[in-house]
């Protein structure tokens, strides 16, 4: 929880300053689904962590790899271990900007496009990546379903699981901020 308020921190004074509209969300849901021949596995996190300034649109999201929580544990540890190599690359990110302008003082669902940097695995892409920004008296939730494809990032799916693993994974992402 320390490594994750300091990041935020660190996120929020790149953003500082006079007049800007931050928003930060400590518990953002991610979950992610894999769909394949054999078995289907799907895991969820309620622990990312974004900051978004309303005012320039930019947006930092950072997810721990490991937090992600399968319905088995054998699951668990064989993404932790074979596939993401969680303890050489413990967390996701994504660094980018909101291209719409959205007032967030009025109330309504507007979709939005992020363009940025996503990284994986060590590895970074650029990606645009569509979502929505709902806003309700103030507290705004973005939410977003993407596609990250395990080339794009260097995971490597060995052939004899090559069934039971899915070339794409689905992301979905629903984070809701509160007012810095």
């Amino acid at each position: 929880m320390k490594h994750i308020s300091i990041i935020l921190l660190a996120w929020m004074s790149i953003f500082n300053q006079a007049g800007q509209d931050l928003y930060a969300c400590k518990n953002a849901k991610v979950s992610l689904y894999s769909s394949a021949p054999i078995e289907d596995i799907a895991a969820t996190t309620s622990s990312g962590t974004s900051v978004f300034n309303a005012t320039t649109g930019e947006l930092v999201f950072s997810v721990n790899i490991s937090s992600l929580k399968f319905p088995k544990s054998r699951m668990q540890e064989h993404f932790n271990t074979d596939y993401m190599e969680s303890d050489k690359y413990p967390r996701a990110t994504f660094k980018g900007k909101i291209q719409e302008h959205i007032d967030v003082t009025k109330n309504g669902t507007f979709p939005v496009t992020a363009i940025g940097e996503l990284e994986v695995h060590g590895v970074k892409k650029a990606r645009t990546i569509p979502g929505s920004l709902s806003i309700n008296n103030g507290v705004l939730t973005m939410t977003s379903e993407f596609m990250v494809k395990c080339a794009d990032h260097h995971i490597e799916i060995p052939k004899i699981v090559f069934y039971n693993i899915a070339e794409n994974i689905k992301i979905n992402v629903s984070a809701v901020y509160s007012k810095q």
